[in-house]
């Protein structure tokens, strides 16, 4: 009698094969979402440090035009020549500047406007001091909204630190200050030409420009003391901090000197302008101190980013160094799989081996040899033969 060959080992299932793949293709889909959206964000923070070095910039363009223009507004109220020269290598310099960056920061039209306002100036003269001083005080509205364009295209004024943030606004009280103290010291020159029947209203003006000098100037010592406080800078307190006690002196030095003593008091002319000389050689040394800190800070995000970056990069290669090598061991896996299994079907069919995508049927993982039928009688035979050895037996 033939004993049939073993069952040959089934081939592994479609969803076994399939689900590795399906597990790795599920790993690969968040690491993707994750560097993409992590690249993003890098990116977005890189510009914005971008675009705010491009406003520190402008700014520290505007610094001497509005020294140069706060210059001429006190010679024209006084009744001295204007020297242009300064005010003109200002402007022009700020001209280059907004030809090449205007465009992106949106600053164009209103450099423009300001532009022919202070070109304006230079040829009306000295003739009338109130009228100069009126003009004036349009052109250095016009600056100061200037200012406060550039911080807020730049994106200068939603800066995410601390210490830069403080340090813009520092930016913004430093010119304010600066054109206050001109228009207080030209003011108190004024005051003394101005009629008895204007005294009071000169009065009036004085102390609110008095008001408009120390509020800007008591925001930027608070501004820049918070900036030193919450920066990691070891340069940025002496460099700032002595500068700015000066100016701080100075300014208050100034308000002091321009409130009058009484009713028909007047006020010391010569110590007026003596505190906005100081008060304006101090701002002189304190804003470029500020921008210059102001834009270290932000070169030092730009290489931060710049390296967070490289490293978002690195870990995406590996990770996908790593999603390669895991497919590489699942395709291992099944090549070895595969092989085994036409390695059993070599051992049980030997040559005649049937391909690997017939189906199977019933009865095939049995032997294929017919089987070697006995004769009926032969049967019988044997089973009378068994019957009588159990007779004898008994």
């Amino acid at each position: 009698m033939t004993v049939p060959a073993p069952p040959a080992p089934r081939r592994p299932a479609a969803v076994g094969r399939v689900l590795p793949l399906l597990l790795l293709v599920a790993l690969l889909a968040p690491m993707t979402l994750l560097f993409v959206q992590t690249w993003q964000l890098t990116a977005d923070d890189r510009d914005l440090a971008g675009r705010e070095r491009l406003g520190v910039e402008y700014l520290r363009a505007l610094t001497p035009v509005t020294h140069a223009l706060v210059d001429a507004q006190s010679a024209a109220v006084a009744a001295r020549p204007v020297t242009s020269e300064a005010l003109t290598r200002a402007v022009e310099a700020a001209a280059s500047v907004d030809a090449r960056i205007g465009d992106e920061l949106r600053t164009q039209e209103r450099w423009a406007g300001l532009r022919a306002r202070i070109e304006a100036l230079g040829a009306r003269g000295p003739a009338d001091p109130e009228a100069a001083f009126t003009a004036y005080g349009e052109a250095t509205d016009l600056l100061l909204a200037l200012h406060g364009k550039v911080r807020e295209t730049s994106g200068l004024v939603r800066d995410p630190r601390p210490d830069s943030f403080f340090l813009q606004h520092a930016s913004r009280d430093l010119p304010e200050t600066v054109v206050a103290t001109g228009r207080l010291a030209d003011l108190a020159v004024l005051a003394a030409r101005r009629p008895a029947a204007d005294r009071n209203r000169t009065a009036v003006e004085i102390a609110a420009l008095r008001v408009g000098v120390l509020t800007p100037a008591g925001d930027l010592v608070t501004d820049l003391r918070a900036a030193v406080d919450s920066s990691e800078s070891a340069d940025l307190g002496p460099s700032v901090l002595n500068p700015l006690d000066t100016y701080q002196r100075a300014v208050e030095a100034l308000a002091a000197h321009s409130a009058p003593a009484g009713r028909d008091a007047e006020t010391d002319q010569a110590r007026i302008a003596g505190a906005r000389l100081n008060a304006q050689t101090a701002a002189e040394q304190l804003q470029p101190v500020i921008l210059d800190e102001l834009d270290a800070l932000l070169a030092g995000r730009s290489r931060d980013l710049d390296r967070d970056r490289w490293l978002t990069v690195a870990a995406g290669a590996l990770a996908v160094l790593l999603w390669a090598a895991l497919g590489a061991v699942w395709l291992a896996a099944v090549r070895r799989a595969s092989g085994r299994t036409a390695q059993a079907r070599q051992e049980r069919y030997g040559a005649d081996v049937p391909p690997e995508d017939t189906p199977w049927q019933p009865g095939a993982d049995r032997d294929t040899e017919p089987r070697q039928l006995q004769p009926a009688g032969s049967a019988r035979a044997s089973g009378s033969a068994q019957w009588g050895t159990f007779d004898a037996a008994r």
